[in-house]
């Protein structure tokens, strides 16, 4: 569950890649279309969300991903409130996931670029949505009763883009697949030619942090326990 198009793959890319590997089914959820994204004015801000749209299909299927659904709410002005919570918990309990991928509601203020006020917000409401919506039937109670949606109960949570993140993946294997889907984003990027060297000093440098080695690249996450 991320804000924006390209912020899963930017978080967790290599992770992911690591999952569907595993065999495990991965979906998407985008609460915004990213239409406040880009670089050129002279674009209708409704065709920069179709093109991102369209962009974080193509970096899902190189990831191996299995669906994208889009929430619809208006990039740059996400918050955290009910109507939010309840659509998040409408996708919890339509896929079922054992496991949700979501970004920090806490800002981060070593490297405040990470906390995009949209990712705290999509943070915030999705786990508001884990615990205690999607699992509490008498919580809009009309997701039950007019959608037919039941109750399910999510059993861990990663939480990417934190202050205090405390378990690595190491996505060495996987980042060349990472890098493919990024620069799936190609609308986004001034300088894609200098992208494999930024992303990778950043997994190397998680990777060194977390004891993996210099030779490494990984992913960082705070995994919490929801069950």
């Amino acid at each position: 569950m991320t804000a924006h198009p390209d912020d899963v793959d930017f978080g967790a890319g290599g992770t992911v890649a690591s999952w569907t590997d595993e065999g495990h089914r991965v979906e998407y959820c985008l609460v915004t279309r990213g239409e406040a994204g880009g670089f050129d004015a002279s674009v209708p801000r409704a065709e920069v969300g179709r093109l991102r749209l369209d962009e974080q299909r193509a970096a899902a299927a190189v990831l191996g991903v299995a669906a994208v659904h889009d929430l619809g709410f208006s990039d740059g002005a996400v918050e955290p409130g009910l109507a939010l919570r309840r659509e998040i918990s409408a996708m919890i309990r339509t896929v079922k996931p054992d496991r949700v991928l979501t970004q920090s509601p806490e800002r981060r203020w070593d490297r405040v670029f990470a906390s995009h006020p949209d990712h705290l917000a999509t943070g915030e409401a999705t786990m508001c949505a884990v615990y205690p919506d999607a699992r509490n039937e008498f919580a809009f109670p009309e997701l039950l009763h007019e959608r037919a949606l039941e109750p399910h109960t999510v059993a861990e949570t990663w939480v990417m883009g934190g202050p205090s993140p405390r378990h690595a993946v190491d996505v060495t294997a996987q980042f060349d697949r990472k890098l493919a889907a990024l620069e799936c984003h190609a609308s986004q990027h001034r300088d894609p030619a200098g992208m494999r060297e930024r992303v990778s000093a950043w997994g190397r440098a998680i990777a060194e942090a977390n004891g993996l080695g210099p030779d490494r690249l990984a992913e960082a996450f705070l995994v919490v326990p929801t069950a």
